[in-house]
């Protein structure tokens, strides 16, 4: 489309001669091949366009011949020629066409939603961007169900499906579909409109179908305890298509819920198959299917949700296991525990409470309830000063009763302990348990301690142990301290022993004047003569006697200073006095009075009760 005269090339030719002699090297140019559409300048070689409007479309390559000749193109010269290959460019100045004015489509109303169910494209005779075009539904009834975009590749455009199609409710649909290009050029646009426009005529297919349900989805109700076989609703599904098929009913039995019911394969009535407890499992859901009986392989499906609606058949109770605890200085009246209900049942069904003491028994003299009528309950005493020691756990029973229809009650028993507690109502201790808890000692800790106690244990037994087993030598060394000390474990023989000692000085005092040498020793050094008085059998004063001989033992240097047992068996003369055993006092009266031991306390009960029972036996 360029303007004639547009200039596309330059060509130039060199000649060896030498350009002073004549015309020789003056050098013309000619055109042999390519006009009438180029020509050349025969002085500067230059190609130019020498028609209007050239197309692309119409011809696209063009084979230029271009011939120079020397002595300025006289006869004689010498000429040489050269082949130019020109291309003309594209421009957008074609619009896009339709090959038909109408297309028709046909689409089966199975199709997907989505799905692409045909095609359509312009044709434009530009190259390049100058041929990129744009499709678009302008008008039509079927614009609302279908949608077209454009595949820039090949620049077709792709009718797609925006909503399900139905045979029987719409046959056809009419589409007006534009396509235009993108890119403009508006040198040309006294060429345009550079788009075209076509229509579209789909036809819906008909299929056969599946059953298709009145509703979506199902809710349906049906009381707890009804008995099995109740019927709980009913599912409707109709042929959609022409031939009105009949439809059979069946449960998918996917899941264990689905057990629970059956469903009337003619009517689709679905009944109870079993009882049902709302507190167990108040919801279920199952999935009904229907299919023709002409083709039982179109099946289609619908979820029925079953609400269990709740029926008063359980009793309240306590919400919880209560710790009640009354302190020993607890006032009439005082409240001692809150408590409160629950039931399994919904609110419909028993929300509101009653509280109350069984009215079968007699007036407890304790305890008493108080209904604060906001479904709770407080426990007050009704007398002071409890103690431990009399009794230290009370039984109170509470019935409660719910607010449904018919209303239902049940009985609890409370358990209420005596405890010991501070002036601000602090539980100090209950009891053995109670007292070990209130320490704050976890069990890790009480093990620890235990653990602790009996290593300490096992270290003074191995000790004991060590310290038995240690023997000590039975001559110390002469280095000892002790020196002569002699050390031995052989016990002495008593009376009998008639060989280590002479016990006869002592069974006869006169006979000890001789002096006697000791038998289990032999002396080192001879003895000094001791002489002692005579002393008469009747002046013998044993105690006397003793001294003088363990004086003697001291101050002998003859023997070392043994360390023995001696046994004496002479006691003396008879006291003049009498015994002074008290074996012999039972048989003896006194006039002893032993009441004052009773005032001594408990220690000498015993005591004053034995010296009581004497008194009342010398009485009597």
């Amino acid at each position: 489309m360029s303007e004639m005269g547009t200039s596309v090339l330059q060509v130039t030719a060199t000649d060896a001669d030498d350009p002073t002699y004549g015309n020789s090297a003056r050098v013309v140019y000619s055109i042999l091949q390519g006009q009438p559409y180029f020509s050349v300048d025969p002085k500067t070689g230059v190609i130019r366009t020498a028609l209007h409007n050239m197309d692309r479309e119409a011809r696209e390559h063009y084979s230029v011949v271009i011939q120079a000749k020397d002595m300025a193109g006289q006869v004689g010269g010498l000429s040489g020629s050269t082949t130019v290959n020109i291309t003309l460019t594209d421009v957008n100045d074609n619009p896009p066409r339709f090959p038909q004015s109408m297309y028709n489509f046909s689409v089966p109303e199975s199709a997907q939603v989505g799905s692409a169910v045909g095609k359509i494209k312009a044709n434009d005779a530009d190259t390049g961007s100058n041929a990129d075009m744009k499709y678009t539904i302008i008008s039509g009834d079927g614009s609302g169900v279908f949608s077209i975009s454009t595949d820039k590749e090949t620049r077709e455009g792709i009718i797609s499906l925006k909503k399900p199609l139905n045979y029987e409710k719409k046959k056809s649909y009419t589409l007006n579909i534009e396509g235009a290009n993108t890119h403009l050029d508006f040198r040309f646009s006294h060429l345009g409109p550079f788009k075209d426009v076509t229509m579209l005529k789909i036809i819906v297919g008909d299929v056969d179908e599946p059953p298709l349900f009145t509703m979506p989805s199902y809710v349906m109700e049906v009381y707890e305890n009804a008995k099995i076989g109740t019927a709980v609703g009913t599912v409707t599904a109709q042929d959609p298509d022409a031939a009105n098929s009949l439809v059979r009913y069946f449960i998918d039995h996917n899941t264990e819920e689905d057990r629970y019911f059956t469903i009337d394969a003619s009517t689709g009535t679905i009944k109870t198959a079993k009882i049902f407890d709302r507190e167990e499992t108040p919801w279920y859901n199952i999935t009904v299917a229907a299919s023709e009986i002409d083709n039982p392989g179109l099946v289609s499906h619908v979820p029925v949700g079953v609400r269990i609606l709740d029926v008063n058949d359980n009793p309240p109770e306590l919400a919880r296991e209560y710790d009640v605890v009354v302190c020993e200085n607890a006032k009439p009246g005082q409240v001692i525990q809150t408590i409160t209900a629950t039931d399994k049942d919904n609110s419909a069904n028993g929300a509101r409470f009653h509280f109350s003491l069984d009215e079968g028994l007699s007036v407890n003299p304790n305890f008493t309830l108080r209904d604060n009528e906001d479904n709770t309950a407080s426990i007050l005493t009704r007398r002071r000063r409890y103690s431990r020691t009399t009794q230290d756990t009370y039984y109170l029973p509470v019935l409660i009763s719910d607010g449904g229809v018919p209303p239902l009650s049940s009985s609890s028993t409370l358990t209420i302990r005596v405890c010991a507690c501070e002036r601000d109502g602090q539980v100090r201790t209950c009891h053995a348990e109670a007292f070990l808890s209130s320490t704050g000692l976890s069990t890790g800790a009480l093990i620890a301690i235990l653990l602790c106690v009996v290593i300490l244990l096992a270290i003074v037994v191995l000790f004991i142990t060590l310290r038995r087993s240690k023997k000590e030598p039975l001559i110390i060394s002469e280095e000892d301290v002790r020196e002569n000390v002699v050390t031995y474990d052989d016990e002495g023989g008593g009376e009998e022993d008639t060989e280590a000692f002479d016990i006869t000085a002592l069974r006869n005092p006169s006979a000890a004047e001789e002096l006697k040498y000791r038998r289990d020793v032999r002396p080192e050094v001879k003895p000094v003569p001791r002489h002692h008085p005579s002393l008469s059998l009747d002046s013998i004063d044993v105690q006397e006697f003793i001294k003088q001989r363990l004086a003697e033992a001291d101050l002998d240097p003859s023997v070392p200073p043994y360390d023995s047992l001696q046994t004496y068996a002479y006691e003396g003369h008879r006291s003049e006095t009498g015994s002074i055993s008290s074996l012999d006092s039972a048989t003896t009266h006194s006039d002893q009075d032993y009441n004052y031991l009773g005032d001594w306390g408990p220690e000498f009960k015993k005591l004053a009760e034995l010296y009581g029972e004497i008194e009342s036996e010398r009485t009597t």
